[in-house]
């Protein structure tokens, strides 16, 4: 009886130093993350997102993206972009990552050229919805600092024929805090 009493108070114990260690959050388990994206600045635009970690391999985001500076040439206004990552990496949602992605945004609409082929009008913006995947690569320090590269493409799926392109990229490279 004795026997099966000091087993049983052994298990206990190493069951509650488990547990201790898996509710301690290091930086790399936290669940909340947001980041600014550095390249977008150079093409006049501005991008911050939102990410919350489900677990150790996914997680859940949001970003959006601003063009101020349409002087630039770009043909995008906006665009809000939740997405679905899946993290490849031994550490806490860190390292390699695959992600799927939806997109609402907005598009100068199609140009109509003159018989110079000089001068254009504009059609009014569209709106639509985009869907594609993308790739990508994430680090994160012991403070709680967020180094991110990432690259996706999509496709227009409503109105791609209103405008003079049908396709959409994401290209990233972010800093972030994660708490």
């Amino acid at each position: 009886m004795k026997k099966k009493l000091l087993q049983l108070i052994i298990l206990l114990a190493f069951y509650s130093v488990n547990a201790q260690s898996e509710t301690d959050a290091t930086p790399y388990q936290k669940k909340n993350e947001i980041k600014l994206n550095l390249i977008a600045p150079l093409s006049g635009a501005f991008e911050a997102g939102f990410e919350r970690y489900l677990n150790k391999k996914s997680s859940l985001g949001i970003s959006a993206f601003i063009v101020y500076d349409h002087t630039k040439d770009k043909d995008m206004n906006y665009f809000i972009s939740p997405y679905y990552r899946y993290y490849f990496g031994k550490k806490y949602a860190s390292g390699f990552f695959a992600e799927g992605f939806g997109m609402f945004t907005s598009i100068d609409g199609k140009k109509i050229y003159a018989a110079d082929n000089l001068t254009f009008t504009e059609n009014k913006d569209v709106y639509d919805l985009a869907l594609g995947a993308g790739l990508g690569w994430k680090l994160v320090t012991r403070k709680g600092f967020v180094f991110e590269a990432n690259a996706a493409y999509g496709k227009l799926v409503f109105n791609a024929d209103k405008t003079d392109h049908d396709q959409v990229i994401k290209l990233g490279l972010s800093i972030g805090y994660r708490f």
